[in-house]
């Protein structure tokens, strides 16, 4: 009977899939001919690669669910054992792979992985504000957009260089994510959302007509690159530079975001995710909690804002819009909310995906989506569900011993 329930399932999301792709993947209008040609092929390739994805996900999930938690301690402290011999091959591999990817890929996958390197810090920026804090920000578009133009606008007014702005880049990105913060401090949900939308589109249509301000719509172009010591780089060579330094602010990203994870003000977010009210009636003061989160997931984003401006050497209004808040927050909805690693390994994902799919032009938003259809069903927590600490007592034999 379970197996027949299975097969009805699967058979109601091939047709479901069937009919979302009918117009795509079947149908194609030849103009010179004037004809419509039907591709009943790739209706049956649709509907049995459905079928049989969804079949064999739903029998993994079960067989998961049968599995019982018998030696939990001994699985756990294997799993240990194991995770610990392979962490120093693995990171040694890691670090072989980052060194050498520019000197053997062209300059085109270089550009690409630094662009995804971005979007890994963008990521993990607003996993404080969504994944943490549990505040859903739409508009965080909009600290991407003030650190680019105060990079842009510095240099052309002032003269100022990448690392002098880098850090101005960041503090501006913070006062902009208090000045979000302190009005929807009694706001959460889908008001909150629509608050923050409403911020990220301001921000944008500021920049896209104040054109004695930001040059409206034709944007700042000659950005100058970050140099370093002053010493002239060809753009093969200022590529593979920006490339390392976004490893490196990659790098102190992930660890500057674990740190707050397991820190106090760290706790104080997941409790203010979990339950408002219980957290407030705790002790922990919400206003404080609520800027913080805000300011320091806004900070990434100046920062990679100034980075942004310094690789594309020019930056318009164009650039910011709703779009790129909603990649950054599929990153943190696909990586799983409040992990590192899912975080991480999401970015990746969602931005090296649709480069390399670029062989299947014509499909490759279809599979992209598809792609994103099925991790939601299959894997709603995300890639990497993060684990909640716990505190397990046992009782001992020995009275001495007490209760570890």
């Amino acid at each position: 009977m379970f197996f027949v329930n299975e097969i009805k399932k699967s058979l109601l999301i091939s047709c479901w899939f069937i009919f979302l792709t009918f117009p795509i993947m079947v149908i194609r209008i030849n103009p010179y001919e004037e004809i419509v040609d039907y591709r009943w092929n790739n209706l049956i390739l649709v509907g049995v690669g459905s079928f049989i994805l969804s079949l064999v996900g739903r029998a993994v999930q079960r067989r998961r669910e049968k599995i019982g938690q018998n030696d939990t301690d001994q699985t756990a402290g294997s799993t240990f054992r194991i995770a610990t011999k392979m962490y120093v091959p693995l990171v040694a591999l890691s670090v072989l792979v980052i060194c050498c990817f520019p000197f053997v890929f062209s300059t085109y996958q270089t550009n690409i992985m630094t662009t995804a390197l971005i979007y890994v810090v963008l990521g993990l920026g607003l996993n404080i504000v969504v994944g943490l804090a549990g505040l859903l920000d739409l508009g965080y578009v909009a600290f991407y957009a003030v650190g680019a133009y105060s990079y842009a606008l510095l240099n052309y007014h002032f003269g100022l260089g990448f690392w002098t702005v880098l850090p101005i880049g960041a503090g501006l990105g913070a006062l902009f994510g208090i000045l979000l913060g302190f009005p929807v401090l009694r706001l959460r949900g889908d008001y909150l959302a629509i608050v923050t939308l409403g911020f990220g589109e301001i921000i944008r249509l500021i920049l896209e007509n104040w054109n004695d301000f930001s040059f409206g719509p034709s944007g700042i172009a000659n950005i100058p690159r970050p140099s370093f010591f002053g010493m002239e780089m060809s753009l093969q060579a200022a590529t593979i530079y920006i490339y390392f330094l976004m490893v490196g602010l990659a790098v102190f990203t992930v660890f500057v975001v674990n740190r707050l994870q397991h820190s106090r003000i760290g706790r104080a977010w997941i409790a203010l995710r979990e339950d408002e009210i219980a957290c407030q009636a705790m002790g922990i003061d919400k206003t404080k909690t609520k800027l913080t989160a805000f300011a320091l997931g806004a900070t990434w984003a100046g920062m990679m804002g100034v980075v942004f401006a310094a690789k594309t050497t020019f930056i318009n209004p164009a650039s910011f819009t709703f779009l790129e808040s909603a990649i950054i927050l599929s990153i943190v909805v696909l990586g799983g909310m409040g992990s590192i690693l899912g975080v991480i390994i999401a970015a990746f994902i969602l931005i090296l995906l649709p480069e390399y799919l670029r062989a299947f032009s014509d499909y490759r938003m279809l599979l992209f989506g598809a792609t994103m259809v099925m991790m939601m069903v299959f894997r709603p927590q995300g890639l990497v569900a993060p684990r909640r600490r716990c505190y397990q007592f046992r009782k001992t034999d020995d009275p001495a011993a007490g209760i570890k």
